[in-house]
């Protein structure tokens, strides 16, 4: 039977009765600097979803962005990639305009140099894309809060069971990102990073890596790694792989292609067995019924 797929919860294990943990659940406190202020807001403001990431087996899934800001590492990890050692400022939800005035969606966060006029002289962004769950997540979490010193050792059922769905995080959330709001920045000739755990990024297809001086954008991997002291994670950079823009987006929306011939077999095996369109009308197997006429 498969056992509690919740890893931290507030900020904290799910394992962890001390008071802070204790006054995070109970008061439902982000401890990772979240834009909205000190509490979490994940899904709802009154009834937040404070899941900050899930174990797929072994490893740890982090499915809030937010969790990524511990001690902000991702800046100085990012402001590296952009400016070397130059001093910068961060924003965060910076609105992104077209041409047209439209909206491109918000950079998650902006990193920019500034003169001693505080003109800005150069900027980077950084994406931050966690991964979407499949299964329902919230009956697993208030199945835990509703008693953590008993339930973070429940065993959860195989049905709906929690786990990552890295398709849709890249197809449907992250290829939008960079198509939109990665391709006016592209045109600007400014610098990306993105920001995943290691889980996400080794389900990406494989990327081509240029040296750091000719990339345009940095993915910086991560990992939560236990803290022997604290009993908590930590967030570490595992890896840092530069690309090129054209050729990594090129790479991520291009899904790779199979046999024409085995979905052709799936179609004749289909009509072989009458599944046309669900459970088939009986016009398309005994006409018993007047054609109907749609007005023109």
């Amino acid at each position: 039977m498969p056992k509690n797929p919740l890893a931290e919860v507030f900020g904290f294990p799910v394992s962890a009765m001390s008071e802070i943990a204790v006054n995070h659940r109970n008061n439902r406190l982000c401890p990772f600097h979240n834009s909205s202020g000190p509490n979490c807001t994940k899904a709802s403001v009154d009834n937040p979803l404070g899941v900050c990431s899930i174990y797929q087996g072994n490893s740890i899934v982090v499915t809030c962005p937010v969790r990524f800001r511990q001690d902000f590492k991702i800046l100085s990890d990012a402001g590296r990639f952009f400016f070397g050692d130059k001093k910068f400022v961060a924003l965060t939800e910076v609105r992104l305009n077209d041409k047209a005035g439209k909206s491109a969606g918000n950079m998650d966060i902006v990193l920019a140099v500034l003169d001693s006029n505080g003109k800005v002289l150069d900027f980077g962004t950084i994406e931050v894309q966690a991964v979407y769950i499949s299964g329902n997540v919230r009956k697993v979490f208030d199945a835990y809060i509703s008693d953590p010193n008993t339930n973070y050792m429940m065993e959860w059922p195989a049905k709906n069971y929690p786990k990552p769905d890295y398709l849709s995080s890249s197809r449907k959330r992250l290829a939008p990102q960079l198509i939109y709001k990665g391709g006016i920045l592209h045109q600007w000739e400014k610098k990306m990073a993105v920001v995943v755990h290691r889980g996400f990024f080794e389900e990406l297809p494989d990327l081509e890596i240029v040296n750091q001086e000719r990339a345009e954008i940095v993915w910086l991997v991560y990992d939560l790694n236990p803290d022997d002291k604290t009993g908590s994670f930590n967030l570490h950079l595992s890896q840092a792989r530069y690309t090129m823009f054209d050729v990594a987006l090129e790479r991520i929306i291009t899904p790779d292609t199979g046999d024409v011939n085995i979905f052709t077999r799936t179609l004749e095996t289909r009509i072989k067995n009458g599944k046309l369109f669900g459970n088939p009308p009986s016009i398309l197997v005994e006409p018993t019924v007047e054609p109907i006429e749609y007005d023109r």
